[in-house]
């Protein structure tokens, strides 16, 4: 895994670790929403993942930041969760 490949992951597992930790309290009012997180902190929320995805990849460019479905359900995405999505929202 490359430097760049290592560091995208250690933010995605960050900010999920903290996403968990805020899940309760985010259910209360954003349940069904997209949220973009950079540095462990909610920067905002979406209707859709596709929307959440495209602020980010524009927002940050270094593209060191994650989306999340405001949900207590597991999401199972197989194949795809293994995919780079940015790359497909800049089209």
């Amino acid at each position: 895994m490359s430097d760049i490949a290592a560091e995208k992951q250690r933010v995605v597992d960050e900010n999920y670790k903290a996403f968990k930790s805020m899940l309760p309290e985010l259910l209360k009012s954003k349940a069904g929403k997209f949220v973009v997180m950079r540095d462990k902190m909610t920067v905002e929320f979406f209707d859709t993942f596709r929307d959440a995805m495209v602020h980010g990849t524009k927002t940050y460019e270094d593209g060191l930041f994650s989306v999340q479905e405001v949900t207590d359900k597991a999401l199972d995405l197989g194949w795809f969760s293994d995919v780079y999505i940015p790359c497909a929202v800049r089209h």
